[in-house]
């Protein structure tokens, strides 16, 4: 069985009530849901959220170790967490994959969030699908796994 590991970022605990008009009314929970209730025979969904940067690049350094594949929304680490980018790029160049997510477009948005320092060592990037950035992201996982 494959485990997926969802791993977000700092306030994406709080999906639901913050800025709906950007990030919509679902909340963790209801993305967890979503997932599980998609995912193919055989694999199982492990979402997890942290608004600490070191734990988020430990769940990471246990990718590489499980030979888990990751789907990942940085969140705000997205523009400015090197450390995680080198956490994430222990995964892909140990040969696992890693997609970069974003529930909103980064490029609609303040000109602040069009940098990800993520983007360059991630598998590849989904974004602005809402919650379906997710499921794109776990369609690809699943396909790269066969």
């Amino acid at each position: 069985m494959t485990t997926v590991l969802v791993l977000n970022g700092p306030n994406l605990g709080r999906l639901g009530s913050r800025e709906p008009d950007v990030y919509g009314n679902q909340d963790l929970a209801a993305l967890a849901l979503l997932l599980k209730s998609e995912a193919p025979i055989g694999m199982e969904i492990d979402v997890r959220q942290t608004d600490d940067e070191a734990e988020l690049m430990g769940w990471l350094h246990s990718a590489v170790d499980t030979k888990s594949p990751v789907i990942l929304n940085p969140a705000a680490f997205t523009h400015y967490s090197y450390a995680l980018r080198d956490a994430v790029a222990l995964v892909t160049k140990s040969g696992g994959t890693v997609i970069e997510v974003h529930i909103s477009n980064p490029h609609a948005r303040e000109e602040f969030r069009h940098n990800s320092v993520i983007s360059g060592v991630a598998t590849g990037v989904i974004a602005g699908f809402g919650l379906e950035s997710y499921l794109l992201a776990l369609s690809a996982v699943g396909r790269r796994s066969k």
